[in-house]
């Protein structure tokens, strides 16, 4: 079984869609195509049901989706174990979406590095689902993620929080110049309702990106505005590239950090000091962004 095609599998189904998997993977839609046809054969089934407005999992592919993970994990927990059967040396497995390793996930590794440099680190991106599983079965022990988990033998704590703004790739801009420019970026039930309550006039807009931060480049190259985090956009802020609508309102999107309660001792100390330094830098950034807009 080649690994990629599962990989590739699992991001089309947490996605919805292969233009979306291929942004992730970092290759093109038609080789996300050929994977998952490859796969498709290999299964003698169709694991996708393909329409205008993206793809949905078959029943086999539902049925397949668990299997695929586990799979991945074992594979990733096997490496992981004979690698330190060579050395011992204490280890972190981390995940975290994919908005939330910019200014956050990455300098907590180099914090993590500089405080610690006899650790194996290891760094995953991923859906909140996939990543709550693979803590779950013990391939990470801490998953950066936008929600809450409440499971046995997982931890949550508040992380810190986001702070989301209406930005577009042209000066002087207001909501109501938005009509037919704008597009929803999916960041979950809460952020959606509150959305709707305080722009009606935007919600329903034709276009809908599930792509958390990545959507920044796509409206930096187009005539579009989008709701992204203060925090990673504050260099294209301030370069000129991006600009604040300024009617619009700001959302509070919350974060976390989930352990695995079997995290003990020195390990978990040196994780938690370290992530909560970051996290008050990435929100300092935060602050001095909307400071300025």
């Amino acid at each position: 079984m080649d690994l990629q095609l599962l990989r590739t599998f699992l991001e089309v189904a947490e996605n919805g869609s292969f233009a979306a998997a291929s942004e992730r993977l970092f290759v093109t839609q038609s080789a996300v195509s050929l994977r998952v046809q490859r796969l498709e054969e290999q299964l003698g089934r169709p694991l996708f049901l393909r329409s205008k407005d993206g793809v949905s999992l078959t029943p086999a592919g539902r049925e397949f989706r668990g299997f695929a993970v586990t799979i991945l994990r074992n594979w990733d927990e096997a490496r992981q174990r004979v690698g330190a059967a060579e050395e011992r040396t204490a280890s972190l497995a981390i995940g975290a979406q994919y908005s939330l390793w910019p200014r956050l996930g990455f300098r907590w590794l180099d914090r993590l590095r500089e405080i610690r440099p006899d650790l194996s680190l290891r760094g995953e991106m991923g859906g909140a689902a996939p990543l709550v599983q693979a803590l779950m079965t013990g391939a990470l022990q801490v998953v950066l993620a936008y929600s809450a988990i409440a499971r046995p033998g997982l931890r949550s704590e508040p992380l810190m929080e986001d702070q989301l703004v209406l930005v577009a790739p042209w000066p002087g801009v207001t909501t109501a110049d938005l009509a037919g420019r704008y597009a929803l970026v999916d960041w979950g039930p809460e952020f959606l309702r509150q959305h709707e309550d305080a722009l009606p006039a935007l919600h329903g807009s034709r276009l809908v990106l599930g792509l958390g931060t990545l959507s920044a480049r796509f409206i930096r190259n187009r005539a579009w505005a989008a709701y992204l985090p203060a925090r990673h956009i504050r260099g294209d802020v301030e370069a000129g590239r991006l600009f604040a609508v300024a009617d619009a309102p700001v959302f509070a999107h919350p974060a976390w950090a989930i352990w695995r309660e079997d995290l003990s001792g020195d390990l978990l100390d040196v994780a938690r000091m370290t992530l909560a330094e970051v996290a008050a830098l990435a929100e300092e950034d935060t602050v001095e962004l909307l400071d300025r807009i």
